[in-house]
């Protein structure tokens, strides 16, 4: 067997090789999220969210909005300044965005809030967004989020999941 003989039967035995491990590997894994799967996926399911990318598509697109962390009235003034630029959609629309915005995306003021915000944007039952408030009154204002996450039935991991828009 002579030297170019070996060196092309090594080649073709590297290139059988790689094409099996890319079968392989191409078979067993998910196929590649496109673009609108993986804006999608940066976004919480819920009412309001097929509105923000209908509404925010032309301008700027919905991901506009990671970025930033507002009070309600705050994204309200947002949404009335894209309205006043051009934006487009029906009032029930605009109002879902708010909701969606305000549940998502808005600051949690902690130690100010009513129970009925704390409920909404914590994801916890009006119980115990009462026993947030309850403890708030009787103990004093909280000052981190370990002494929140010792209310009663309060679900750490629903607060870690919110850490960065806890404002004590």
């Amino acid at each position: 067997m002579t030297r170019v003989t070996a060196a092309l039967e090594i080649a073709i035995a590297v290139a059988v090789l790689t094409a099996t491990t890319i079968a392989q590997t191409t078979s067993t894994s998910q196929p590649p999220e496109t673009p609108a799967m993986t804006t999608a996926s940066r976004f919480p399911p819920g009412p309001g969210r097929d509105a923000l990318f209908k509404v925010c598509k032309e301008c700027h697109g919905p991901e506009s909005v990671l970025g930033q962390l507002k009070t309600r009235d705050e994204w309200s003034k947002t949404l009335d300044e894209m309205a006043a630029n051009g934006a487009t959609g029906t009032d029930e629309e605009w109002n879902s965005i708010l909701d969606y915005l305000d549940k998502h995306y808005s600051l949690i003021l902690v130690n100010t809030a009513p129970a009925k915000d704390l409920a909404l944007k914590l994801d916890v039952p009006a119980e115990i967004a009462d026993e947030i408030v309850r403890a708030r009154t009787e103990k004093g204002t909280f000052t981190s989020i370990d002494e929140l996450k010792r209310v009663p039935g309060l679900d750490g991991a629903k607060l870690d999941a919110r850490k960065d828009r806890l404002i004590f």
